[in-house]
């Protein structure tokens, strides 16, 4: 056991891992070859984190998540019991598709929310601080701070870095409820100011 993080006796960690100080591995969990997992992460029960996959700081991933060689989680993203990943387009037991070679690279980027249940099908990028409802089916690219719902996944909103709805006035200026912190919009792309 090492003293900078934390395994839980039922998960397996494997050779050439890389754990972040102050990181939390609970029950029943696997870390495979070549991951790398950042700082004061938490990851909940049953979660199995592939082959060389990538995990920034401050991630929580909940209870009964895979994530799949080719998905890079940067830091600050929080994925809800049972988020699914894919790894490949067209996926056929009789034409086994192994290796990196095959798989197709998912990003979700800093601060984004995967609700419990969403489904991320791979090459896609899920821009900073997006918010995806319980249940989507994310199929395309996601701009930073949207909201989306549905399957397929559509934009019904716009969120704040803390994660409330933001509401543009006349000006394309929004101020979030938590923090005040302002943010504008133009041709579908919101920005802090």
């Amino acid at each position: 056991m090492n003293n900078k993080y934390f395994v839980h006796p039922s998960s397996y960690v494997d050779e050439n891992v890389q754990i972040g100080e102050g990181t939390k591995i609970w029950h029943f969990s696997h870390i495979q070859t070549g991951a790398k997992i950042g700082k004061y992460c938490t990851l909940g029960q049953n979660v199995n984190i592939a082959n060389n996959v990538i995990i920034g700081n401050y991630v929580k991933i909940q209870n009964n998540v895979s994530v799949y060689e080719g998905v890079t989680l940067e830091d600050y993203v929080f994925c809800g019991p049972s988020v699914v990943f894919t790894n490949i387009k067209d996926p056929r037991s009789k034409y086994p598709q192994a290796g990196s070679q095959f798989y197709i690279k998912t990003l979700v980027k800093e601060g984004a929310t995967l609700g419990a249940n969403s489904t991320i099908v791979c090459g896609i990028t899920v821009g900073e601080y997006a918010f995806i409802g319980a249940g989507s089916v994310v199929t395309k690219d996601v701009p930073d701070f949207a909201l989306v719902i549905g399957n397929p996944a559509k934009i019904i909103g716009w969120v704040s870095e803390a994660g409330q709805k933001l509401v543009f006035n006349e000006q394309n200026i929004a101020i979030c409820k938590k923090t005040n912190e302002k943010y504008y919009i133009e041709n579908g792309i919101v920005k802090k100011l």
